[in-house]
């Protein structure tokens, strides 16, 4: 049996509670932040743990790695990445040599976590930024163009995929417009539903098909349902992730402590598996919220069970050959320039 989420945990070694969790609740992934993440050899230790506790290799090992801000893995953890603007600028707008830095990027990335247990990306970012939207996206974005960020998105993911990572393409379905912080505050995107097609929503529909696994966002879009968030919401799910963009792929929610979403944590869990995801994202590591978001989630069966068993088999894909340091080489220039 494997349930319908994935777990955080408290700080670098596996506490005895978690261990008893991971056995009696067999979430289908953990997730590690900075907290978890001391050495190498410490990390590759703690993710054995997790998967000895858990019975199965049949887990999905997340973390966020974007690069840039968002990369949770350091020096001498991992290589320094780029922010994902960094490609174009450094480019000179040229797309197609920005796509192939972004793909190098993306394999290096691989190469640097794959060893350690992880097996899954949270990236590539593909919301298009807005002029004047919050920062929390900013950089983040690959291009305020959309052209640009299925381009560049696309080879990140495939790099990653290429070197045997599952990538994950987030906040479907956009948070680039955004006004406001969701780890903070619930943002109210009230662009007309044909602008949002055309921008916001247009990368996720683009690589729907070739990438098996998204994070949904937590924004309300008043142009198709004004009541909750993507991420809670079964419109948003129904007509816009799993319709209009056509992604029948693994949805997972945003993390689920985001003060973007209201309730207790077995309400929100609920809440965004009711919506039509197919796993609740909690990151924190408090284990009583663990605890309530385990008891809240069923056993993955039907269409969430199938898409998780393909989103593993990409998780567990065998590397293509690579050179790595020829790699190391051609991102740390970026790094010292500035890009």
């Amino acid at each position: 049996m494997t349930k319908a989420f994935i777990t955080g945990l408290a700080g670098p070694e596996l506490t005895e509670d978690e261990r008893v969790l991971l056995r009696s609740q067999q979430p289908a992934g953990i997730i590690l932040f900075q907290r978890n993440l001391v050495t190498r050899n410490q990390i590759a230790r703690l993710v054995a743990a997790c998967v000895e506790a858990r019975g199965t290799d049949r887990l999905l090992v997340l973390v966020d790695q974007e690069g840039g801000r968002v990369q949770r893995l350091r020096p001498p953890l991992a290589s320094l990445l780029p922010p994902a603007a960094a490609f174009l600028a450094h480019a000179r707008g040229d797309i197609a040599l920005a796509a192939d830095l972004a793909g190098t990027a993306a394999r290096l990335t691989a190469e640097d976590l794959r060893p350690l247990g992880f097996n899954t990306d949270c990236a590539p970012c593909l919301d298009v930024r807005a002029p004047g939207a919050h920062d929390i996206i900013g950089n983040r974005a690959f291009s305020e163009r959309v052209a640009e960020v299925i381009a560049i998105g696309g080879a990140f993911a495939e790099g990653l995929t290429a070197g045997g990572l599952l990538p994950v393409m987030k906040h479907v379905p956009g948070h680039g417009r955004a006004l406001a912080d969701s780890h903070l505050e619930l943002p109210v995107v009230t662009a007309a539903r044909d602008v949002l097609e055309a921008t916001d929503f247009a990368p996720f529909r683009a690589l729907a098909p070739a990438i098996p696994a998204a994070m949904t966002a937590h924004v309300v879009f008043p142009a198709i349902d004004a009541a909750a968030p993507a991420s809670t919401s079964v419109r948003v799910t129904t007509e816009v992730i799993r319709g209009h963009c056509g992604f029948d792929g693994l949805l997972m929610s945003d993390d689920l402590g985001m003060k973007a979403l209201t309730g207790s944590f077995a309400e929100r869990t609920r809440a965004v598996l009711d919506a039509g995801s197919d796993l609740a994202l909690h990151c924190s590591g408090n284990f009583g919220e663990m605890r309530d978001v385990a008891a809240s989630a069923p056993a993955l069966a039907g269409d969430a069970l199938r898409r998780f068993e393909v989103a593993l088999g990409v998780a567990k894909g065998v590397p293509r050959p690579f050179d790595v340091e020829a790699a190391r080489a051609r991102i740390a220039a970026m790094v010292v320039a500035g890009a």
